[in-house]
């Protein structure tokens, strides 16, 4: 008997509840001052405001641009291919799927990771300085999410009962376009370019009032262009939700 590993059941899809518990390792979580290098800047021109945002709700775009942060070139190819070679040999060990039991994502395969080499444990401690608040205690095991060339995830908005407000993904292997809607006022959206070897970071207003979607397909276009996607990896670090700090 075959036993399907899915953790994306714990997020809140739209309409129905999921959610992901992560634990960090002690090591990650103590981030040591000589393994970071200077903490880089988020970039804005990877954040597009789409045309039916209205010009006069500024100050909600303004809450939302700010707390959707990417940061470009967050690794480099050889940390890149550091973090590959150590989350491939499992991820070979599981197959694509492709009949999520609520049709909420297409083409995924995922795990966890508790331990890491020192130089991938390097990585992640700068992941933790540049993305959280110090002092934040992560969840232990960063989520490693495979999406296939074809695959794709549908919009959601992630729930508070198993992880805290902060979320932060490296994207590897390929870019991709994530977009934002509001939750209740659908004029309001924005894309957001996830390039290979990015960091992204989500908290607040991106995180709770907008859902996020993975685009692919005919779908997968960046200021009116296409952009192929391709395989890609994606490794997520969130903190402990409040009530377990």
């Amino acid at each position: 008997m075959r036993i399907t590993f899915s953790l994306l059941r714990y997020f809140k899809f739209k309409p129905l509840a999921y959610q992901i518990p992560h634990r960090l390792n002690s090591d990650m979580v103590n981030v040591k001052i000589d393994d970071i290098r200077t903490v880089p800047t988020s970039d804005p021109n990877y954040i597009e405001v789409l045309p039916s945002w209205p010009k006069e709700d500024s100050e909600i775009r303004t809450k939302t641009v700010s707390t959707m942060r990417i940061f470009p070139n967050f690794v480099s190819e050889e940390e890149e291919a550091s973090l590959l070679a150590e989350v491939e040999p499992q991820l070979k060990k599981l197959r694509y799927e492709y009949d999520h039991w609520d049709n909420a994502i297409e083409g995924y395969r995922e795990t966890e990771r508790e331990s890491w080499t020192d130089q991938n444990t390097a990585i992640l401690n700068r992941v933790h300085e540049t993305a959280f608040a110090p002092g934040t205690r992560l969840l232990p095991r960063p989520h490693i999410l495979d999406l296939a060339a074809a695959g794709y995830i549908r919009p959601h908005i992630d729930a508070v009962r198993f992880c805290g407000d902060t979320i932060a993904g490296l994207c590897l292997l390929s870019s991709a376009v994530m977009r934002l809607v509001h939750e209740s006022r659908p004029e309001l959206a924005l894309d957001a370019l996830l390039e290979r070897r990015c960091l992204y970071v989500m908290s607040g207003v991106a995180r709770y009032e907008f859902s996020h979607a993975v685009l692919g397909g005919e779908n997968s276009l960046w200021r009116g262009k296409k952009l192929p996607r391709k395989r890609r990896v994606a490794i997520i670090c969130r903190e402990l939700p409040k009530e377990k700090h």
